[in-house]
């Protein structure tokens, strides 16, 4: 089965107490951008993460989560400072923490920093398409490109809130040259 694979670049995923702290008092999040997952959304909002080596602005996704997340490349951790590890979105405890700074004030977060494990989005009915089932773990070809590689240790997450699509972040895309519209052939 071929799939969507979507470029996540480096994002922030703010708390209600994270938002208020950096953005004011009854701050909401303002939506810029639908993204493929439904009700998930780029935010006109932007704070900057400091590390202990440097800092860089990045894009917060709403809605706002439980727990404050940072997501980045290994290459932004390294820019940053940050030896975060490769980790499922959520899976943030025992990670590193960081500075976050908005308009209105600054947030720290003693975990939080991530390089997001690549991964692949199903639905039930998709999952069951495809033969595969939440938390499996598969490997993804992608081919049509200069640089065709094969993706492995891929998780497949399966929810009723997700639309079919494999993340992976902006190096993984630069290593397989996988811009504009590109597709993975799921390898069990």
């Amino acid at each position: 089965m071929k799939v969507l694979v979507e470029t996540s670049a480096h994002h922030v995923h703010v708390s209600d107490e994270a938002l208020e702290a950096l953005f004011g008092k009854g701050a909401t999040l303002t939506n810029k951008k639908d993204l493929s997952q439904p009700g998930q959304f780029a935010c006109v909002e932007k704070v900057t993460v400091v590390g202990p080596r440097g800092e860089m602005k990045m894009s917060i996704l709403g809605p706002t989560r439980k727990a404050t997340q940072v997501e980045v490349s290994l290459t932004d951790a390294r820019k940053l400072g940050i030896a975060a590890p490769v980790r499922e979105s959520g899976c943030i405890e025992g990670t590193p923490g960081c500075k976050l700074v908005g308009p209105a004030g600054e947030y720290e977060i003693s975990e939080g920093v991530i390089a997001a494990k690549r991964h692949i989005h199903f639905t039930p009915e998709n999952a069951k398409e495809c033969g595969v089932e939440d938390k499996q773990i598969v490997s993804v070809k992608i081919e049509g490109t200069e640089r065709s590689l094969t993706f492995d240790e891929v998780v497949v997450r399966v929810s009723e809130n997700y639309a079919p699509a494999m993340h992976i972040d902006t190096d993984e895309s630069n290593a397989a040259m996988a811009f504009g519209e590109v597709y993975g052939e799921i390898i069990k």
